[in-house]
């Protein structure tokens, strides 16, 4: 199979995502495919796919087999064959998908990401479904994952989908190594990492704030003066 573009590898994703996420909803219509390629959240790029994109991207998906039209509606809805066309499991199937739709990721962030999709047990049984793909490509089939170097500042490795082909590694940020973490300037972060950590900020102050009515409540219990 050629490599995907970034269009396709979206609309695709986004269809994989929907099936699981909400699946009173699909087959997606054009519309609906093209609010879920463009939404604000959980996309790592963020994209602004026009109607004539998403079309095409289907067209040419369906031409790969990995997408096609559902025939039992009036309005056009489509469908993704993911797993069939690519022939991978369930939880690889997730995996790449998202990848796909939120760049490069840590097994942790991975496990994390896939609760309204799959159920991992615990992360070891992402890093397996994770070294699944990668020996595929090993064993002489199509390469669909990389495992990323350590960035610098960061204590787990990411992995990336490489359905796009190898290009697509060019354009992330600068990859370091834990040896050049103390003289490099700090990594450009992505969307999807800077909402991460602002939903942990968020949840460490409103625990902060809980520590410090329980602290007052203390005191006030023992009768001693508030500092």
């Amino acid at each position: 199979m050629r490599s995907l573009t970034p269009i396709e590898a979206r609309v695709l994703a986004t269809l994989m995502e929907k099936a699981r996420t909400v699946p009173d909803s699909y087959p997606l219509s054009l519309n609906a495919l093209l609010l879920g390629c463009n939404q604000k959240t959980s996309r790592d790029p963020v994209m602004e796919v026009t109607e004539a994109q998403a079309q095409a991207a289907i067209d040419a998906l369906k031409a790969l087999s990995l997408a096609f039209e559902a025939s039992s509606s009036r309005v056009p809805r489509f469908e993704h064959n993911f797993q069939r066309g690519l022939r991978v499991s369930e939880p690889q199937a997730v995996l790449l998908g998202l990848l796909m739709l939120r760049g490069p990721q840590t097994p942790g962030e991975l496990r994390t990401n896939s609760e309204r999709w799959y159920k991992f047990s615990d992360i070891a049984s992402v890093e397996d479904a994770l070294a699944e793909l990668k020996a595929r490509s090993e064993d002489g089939g199509a390469a669909m994952v990389a495992h990323l170097p350590r960035a610098a500042g960061m204590r787990e490795q990411r992995w990336a989908h490489l359905l796009c082909g190898d290009g697509l590694l060019a354009s992330l940020p600068h990859i370091g190594t834990s040896d050049d973490a103390i003289n490099s300037e700090a990594e450009p972060i992505s969307l999807g990492q800077a909402e991460r950590l602002e939903q942990r900020i968020e949840t460490l102050e409103t625990q902060v704030l809980q520590l410090q009515g329980q602290l007052a409540h203390l005191q006030k219990e023992l009768g001693l003066s508030q500092a």
